[in-house]
């Protein structure tokens, strides 16, 4: 079984067709889903999304983008949310200097936040970081040097500074389908580098479809293209990298239980 750690299916992509994108899934072996959430005040859609599914589990959070526009929000007001039972994390969170589409202070104020209610609740966070690896790395340490959190570095796409940083604070580093492009030979350097027992899958669907979908919408069913190529550059086979993985996600989102109608696959 394999588990799609990051995908979005409340975006309108995927929710028009959920019920298939959710079978399809199951078809392809991936037994378990954990769709994200990038506004808090879409929060309830989310949570709706993921009772739907006994295989889909949710977060609580505010992408970077979104830190300007959507409510200041307290670590209490995410720990809050966060007791539903289907809610095993916070994010994404984050830094993305790229876009910009937020002012950095406001940022790095929602990325400390949701670190903080990591730290308290003990569920992990989920970061998102792109063209700020410096920036990361030093909130990252900051807050470490409060008091130890759980978390992950989500659609890893950063240098291998970043994911040794990451280990070494305990992070997992989670793989999308950028590491199957043509040209993402460094990125594959460096998750050759990452012990096993640090890495998630993912598809970040309806984004990044990995090859040989490229272009499509991504869904979680296609987290298995990424997987065998991870799985290769690993040098394992795709049952092993997926059982190693599958129980990452386990170990790290430790709210997540197994969904009964996947746990004898």
């Amino acid at each position: 079984m394999l588990v799609d750690s990051h995908c979005h299916l409340d975006f309108p992509d995927l929710a028009e067709d959920l019920d298939e994108v959710v079978a399809r899934a199951h078809r392809a072996g991936v037994g378990h889903m954990l769709t994200i959430c990038t506004h808090v005040t879409r929060f309830e859609r989310v949570l709706a999304t993921a009772r739907r599914f006994d295989t889909v589990d949710c977060t609580v959070g505010i992408h970077p983008h979104e830190a300007g526009t959507e409510p200041e929000t307290a670590a209490e007001t995410l720990m809050e949310m966060a007791r539903d039972p289907k809610v095993v994390g916070f994010g994404e969170t984050g830094l993305d200097f790229f876009y910009e589409h937020s002012p950095r202070e406001a940022q790095a104020r929602s990325f400390r936040e949701h670190i903080r209610a990591a730290r308290e609740m003990g569920l992990p966070v989920i970061v998102h970081t792109r063209d700020a690896d410096p920036e990361t790395i030093r909130i990252l340490e900051e807050e470490q040097a409060k008091g130890p959190f759980p978390g992950l570095i989500h659609c890893f796409s950063s240098g291998p500074e970043l994911a040794e940083k990451a280990v070494e604070m305990g992070m997992m580093i989670s793989v999308s389908g950028i590491a199957t492009f043509k040209k993402a030979d460094a990125l594959r350097d460096t998750i050759r580098a990452v012990p096993l027992d640090h890495l998630l899958v993912e598809t970040d669907a309806p984004y990044l479809a990995p090859v040989p979908k490229r272009g499509k919408r991504n869904e979680p069913a296609f987290t298995v293209h990424t997987a065998a190529v991870v799985a290769e550059v690993k040098g394992m086979a795709p049952a092993e990298l997926a059982e190693a993985t599958t129980a990452n996600f386990y170990r790290l989102f430790t709210k997540a239980r197994r969904p009964a109608s996947m746990a004898a696959e």
